[in-house]
């Protein structure tokens, strides 16, 4: 196919675009993407009239002479136009069943899920940062705001299992019945909207270890009057999943909610039995002797010290913490005491010369931060995993992030019972 001024496909593919962050509040690379990587499968349609109207607005953005034909920017995106992502965590080529990502952060759910033969159909992620890690390796821009009718629009139809890592808001139930119209305003009921209008196999949704004695239970009871009651999904009881228990050295405690549509007829259910793995922190521990910027500054380590006197004279036990090597860590969080409760002795560094400004001098004494990797690492994340972000953002997506392992066995026991539920 020709345009005016000897303009081809075969030329605009040879030329082949970067896929630009145009109006990403708008969703379009998020779209374009999404496109890309599902336009052999059924839920291609859920975006390919947007993506060829995308593809055509940036080509007449690129020639802006010319009028781009609908049937030509249809043929150059099929032709490949925009450039392969070099990503370590392509899409499953030959996949078994599918799944939606809901507050996906950097893509725990979805390095897990795929590592057993899922196909991620549709992702959101509203967090700018956290949107690129995701893209980096895994070559797909996440939809934004999934409050947002615009953003629900995407998502496709016959999925097998809806993901979603929700926040916990609060909820105001107290005396009230507990149901669907209790969990308005709440990122929850977006979850519960989704699940009622596409009426997926399964779901698998994650939250922290407090979401069960929240408002003296009672939040947790609404959440599952409305997944199993409004809904009419069977829910077994929500069980305490401990990150340790899956072979990563960190004590981490989440609360796993899965159910399953009437249809499957499944009626029992038992979560993953833990592994038999020993592991510390010395099996996740950087090879090399970390940058002199994770070494404490005498002063930092002093201040951390005496907070710690201080809260230990009024009967607290606040404050930093060591990891020795054979130890396991605590549970790495965002914000907080997360990085300074998760400290370690190390003392293969020779370079004391203060990498960042700070006061004081660096501590002789070894002590040092985990790095943003060892924190990868205690989440499961392989070291394939690209980090393009500052370590600041690095430790708050990690902090925020699911255990790999722990997710991975538990969807390995979903995809059991619906297997068996067709066999």
């Amino acid at each position: 196919m020709k345009l005016r001024e000897n303009i081809t496909v075969e030329k605009i593919g040879d030329k082949r675009f970067s896929i630009r962050l145009v109006e990403l509040e708008n969703n379009k690379e998020a779209v374009l993407t999404h496109y890309l990587h599902n336009k052999k499968n059924k839920a291609s349609k859920s975006y390919r009239e947007d993506a060829i109207a995308f593809t055509r607005e940036l080509l007449e953005k690129e020639y802006p002479t010319i009028n781009v034909p609908w049937s030509f920017a249809e043929e150059a995106l099929q032709l490949g136009i925009f450039d392969d992502f070099d990503i370590p965590f392509p899409p499953v080529k030959n996949f078994n069943f599918t799944f939606i990502d809901l507050f996906a952060g950097i893509g725990g759910f979805r390095l897990a899920l795929q590592n057993i033969g899922g196909k991620c159909v549709y992702t959101s992620e509203w967090d700018k940062y956290a949107q690129l890690t995701y893209k980096a390796n895994f070559g797909e821009t996440p939809f934004g705001d999934i409050t947002e009718e615009k953003t629900k629009s995407y998502i496709p139809d016959n999925f097998d299992i809806l993901c979603a890592g929700f926040p916990c808001q609060a909820f105001s139930i107290a005396g009230k019945r507990g149901g669907f119209n209790d969990t308005r305003g709440t990122l929850f009921f977006h979850v519960a909207e989704i699940i009622e209008k596409k009426q997926p196999r399964a779901f698998f949704l994650e939250n922290v270890k407090g979401l069960r004695n929240h408002d003296r239970g009672r939040t947790l009871a609404t959440i599952l009057n409305v997944l199993r009651n409004d809904l009419g999904y069977y829910v077994p009881e929500p069980e305490i999943i401990n990150a340790k228990d899956f072979g990563v050295p960190q004590n981490r405690e989440r609360i796993f909610i899965v159910g399953f549509h009437p249809d499957t007829e499944v009626t029992d259910f038992h979560y993953p039995e833990p592994l038999e793995i020993k592991v510390s922190f010395a099996d996740i521990k950087e090879e090399k002797v970390p940058s002199t910027k994770y070494y404490l500054s005498t002063v930092y380590l002093n201040t951390l010290r005496e907070h710690k006197r201080r809260h230990e004279e009024k009967g607290n036990g606040f404050g930093y913490e060591i990891i020795d090597d054979e130890e396991i860590a605590n549970a790495v969080v965002c914000g907080g005491m997360g990085r300074e409760r998760n400290l370690v002795k190390d003392f293969r560094i020779t370079d004391f010369k203060p990498k960042t400004n700070i006061q004081g001098k660096v501590n002789r004494e070894g002590i040092r931060k985990m790095t943003p990797r060892e924190w990868a690492r205690l989440q499961g994340f392989p070291d394939e995993f690209i980090i393009p972000v500052s370590d600041a953002q690095a430790y708050k997506q990690f902090g925020n992030s699911v255990a790999v392992p722990a997710i991975q066995a538990t969807a390995n026991q979903i995809l059991k019972y619906l297997k068996k539920s067709i066999s």
